[in-house]
């Protein structure tokens, strides 16, 4: 006679393993891709990391204008978060899948 629930178990933490597996390579795709972000017509870019560090900004010429900082610096804000923004769009769906995945298994700090 099989002791209940036993083979099930295991099966379950060889799931979660894989899953984690799988969670870990999405994350480090993730931190290798980068994605942009433009403000004004292309004036400024962001270019972010899939995981949302901010790796370049670009400031074209044109952008810059000793007499109005403050629209210059509005550019930069939305270049960032447009690039946050896709980042983040990048995260859903690389890791959407995966991370509800982990949750369903029922285990405390996957879901």
């Amino acid at each position: 006679m099989k002791p209940g629930g036993q083979p099930n178990m295991q099966q379950m933490m060889k799931q979660a393993q894989k899953m984690q597996q799988q969670l870990v390579a999405a994350q480090e795709e993730l931190a290798a891709t980068e994605v942009t972000g433009t403000a004004g017509g292309g004036l400024v870019s962001a270019t972010v990391s899939g995981s949302g560090e901010l790796l370049a900004l670009e400031i074209k010429a044109e952008a810059v204008n000793p007499e109005d900082v403050e629209t210059l610096q509005d550019l930069v804000v939305a270049a960032v978060r447009d690039a946050n923004r896709a980042a983040s769009e990048l995260q859903e769906r690389s890791m959407g899948p995966l991370a509800g995945g982990m949750g369903g298994l029922g285990l405390p700090g996957l879901g």
